[in-house]
């Protein structure tokens, strides 16, 4: 990447007033990204065999048909953490997705541009290149219909238009060479802004903890506490790996189903369901399906957000988890231990309570783990914490270097 030079003095202020209703009018507080003269290798990874939902991506040398371009993330690396997308400049996309808590955030409810609290927790950000359904309620299916989301919020970053939002990126000193880079034009516009971010957040792999080593030295490493927690999170009794599956620990949303039943959940699809995507092209109606990867675990018995329907929310991938609290999609436990004493003795009886927490004859099936169990589950989820992901160069800040 050619490599771009700017002042150290890297912070000025434009003191104009912004107008909402002025195009011409909007402020600009600009602080130049520090990046280096060769692009970082974003595409440079190769999952682990114990990722078979990698293989389902048919990856070849860490790329997946072009989904990751070295150049674009690093446009990508800039916008993320580039404040001036918020409306007032004061929130990134990293100001509520922190790498030291592997992209989340440690408060239940993220400050917003205006120092409004968002009602649901902010989720990690963990090998999305691996899934297909993003947000508490699923609501979205690519990385592409994810990124803007936010930066248009009105809560989160207040940017609504797009094209004011392009506008404002056109007048600071460093983009138009970051999208020349990344594109081959000096023209910002929102398609650009969403590929380069989702780019940016697809590099985003996770695969070199504890857990990922044992794999390679039949857990040699592990201590006898992690050992029995691996054994108890894979058991029928505790039936973790149901939902947390695969090398990512997440649900399997990836899946294409063919039928009109879920076999995730249990549900019957109902092929209206606007939420429902076919194959490409076109083809079977029940293609994906309708829980897209979310699941009731019995949080209340009546829900005042009830996520994508019924109190179903995303049933999010446990790598990192240790790093990612407060937990649930409002923050409300604090810790791992909390999390645990919900399936051992506090699923609430939800009528839509996912099939595999129900016992013989309709009642809630508490798992009813002991302490010494409890204990277990903790150590073996702290050992999916992979500390050069939060350490990593290439997800820092550009801004702070």
């Amino acid at each position: 990447m050619k490599k771009i030079i700017f002042s150290v003095s890297a912070l000025f202020c434009l003191v104009i007033m912004y107008s909402c209703q002025s195009d011409d009018n909007i402020q600009i507080q600009e602080q130049i990204p520090q990046l280096p003269e060769t692009a970082f290798k974003y595409s440079d990874f190769t999952f682990p065999a114990h990722f078979p939902e990698a293989l389902v991506l048919q990856l070849e040398g860490g790329v997946h048909s072009g989904l990751v371009d070295d150049d674009v993330a690093t446009l990508g690396r800039v916008l993320f953490y580039d404040k001036q997308l918020s409306l007032n400049n004061t929130i990134s996309c990293g100001s509520c997705h922190k790498q030291t808590f592997a992209f989340a955030d440690p408060v239940a409810g993220s400050v917003g541009f205006q120092g409004a609290v968002t009602p649901r927790n902010a989720m990690a950000i963990v090998n999305p290149i691996l899934n297909n359904n993003f947000f508490w309620d699923s609501r979205v299916r690519s990385a592409e219909d994810l990124a803007l989301e936010p930066v248009q919020n009105h809560i989160e970053m207040g940017m609504e238009s797009l094209d004011k939002l392009a506008m404002k990126l056109e007048r600071t000193s460093y983009y138009g060479d970051l999208f020349e880079q990344a594109f081959g034009t000096r023209a910002i516009h929102p398609e650009g802004l969403s590929t380069a971010l989702a780019q940016f957040m697809r590099s985003m792999v996770s695969y070199e903890s504890k857990f990922d080593k044992g794999m390679e030295n039949d857990f040699a490493d592990f201590t006898p506490l992690e050992l029995a927690g691996k054994q108890l999170f894979f058991s029928e009794k505790a039936q973790c790996s149901s939902c947390h599956a695969n090398g990512n620990f997440a649900a399997p949303d990836g899946a294409f189903f063919v039928t009109n039943i879920d076999t995730f959940s249990g549900d019957v699809i109902d092929p209206n369901d606007p939420f429902i995507n076919d194959f490409p092209g076109g083809g079977n109606p029940y293609a994906q399906p309708q829980s897209r990867g979310t699941a009731n675990i019995g949080l209340d018995v009546i829900y005042e957000d009830k996520g994508r329907s019924r109190g179903k929310f995303k049933i999010p991938s446990l790598r990192n988890i240790a790093l990612t609290g407060p937990y649930m999609h409002d923050g409300r436990f604090g810790t791992l231990e909390e999390v645990v004493d919900h399936y051992s003795d506090n699923i609430q009886p939800h009528t839509d309570l996912d099939t595999k927490f129900r016992a013989p004859g309709g009642g809630v099936a508490q798992m009813g783990f002991t302490e010494l169990e409890k204990r277990s589950l903790v150590a073996f989820m702290e050992t999916l914490t992979d500390a050069n992901f939060i350490k990593d160069e290439k997800f820092s800040d550009p801004f702070e270097n």
